[in-house]
């Protein structure tokens, strides 16, 4: 797979990065959803051992991510954008980030102030970060709920940003980015 790409589209290793990161973060909220409904039990917590690890996936996958992203300039716009348009797709996307950074880390401190280790596809166990605190843990919960809907409203004006330049712009924005997206013939 190669990494460079033409200054004028996103290269092999972004896209692999962004849908990578999209799957994850989708069967981070199914397993979410699915387990905050679930009576204590086995499957309960064989689903609390996926979430944990995934979450810590896409934690070390956002690094990677935001490493190659510093390191692998974006490439320009399609359409002029206006000053309102920059500021709004840079704030999403460094939310996005920080989001993308700060749930995992917040739930490491969940499970740790709940004194539940966080064991990664039963590889390793990461170590506690903090001793077993109740307070704490309430806390660390409301945050990953609000995050997960920050997360989420993100995720629909990242999604309403693409549509507008495919549907309304009628521009290869998303088309860029998709894994097997061909770009519309701008010859004669």
């Amino acid at each position: 797979m190669p990494a460079a790409a033409p200054p004028d589209r996103w290269g092999a290793v972004a896209k692999l990065f962004h849908w990578l990161t999209a799957v994850l973060v989708i069967a981070l909220a199914v397993i979410g959803i699915i387990m905050a409904d679930m009576p204590l039990g086995v499957q309960k917590l064989e689903l609390y051992g996926q979430h944990k690890s995934i979450g810590v996936t896409v934690f070390a996958l956002t690094t990677l991510r935001l490493i190659w992203r510093l390191t692998h300039p974006a490439p320009p716009p399609l359409v002029p954008p206006g000053a309102a348009e920059i500021a709004l797709a840079k704030a999403v996307h460094v939310l996005l980030y920080a989001v993308l950074f700060a749930m995992p880390l917040d739930g490491w401190i969940m499970s740790s102030a709940a004194n539940f280790s966080v064991s990664v596809f039963g590889l390793f166990t990461l170590p506690n970060l903090v001793g077993p605190d109740k307070a704490l843990e309430e806390a660390a919960k409301a945050a990953h709920f609000w995050m997960a809907c920050t997360l989420g409203g993100l995720i629909l004006l990242h999604l309403a940003g693409a549509l507008r330049h495919h549907v309304l712009l009628r521009d290869d924005t998303l088309r860029r980015m998709l894994p097997f997206g061909r770009l519309r013939d701008s010859g004669p």
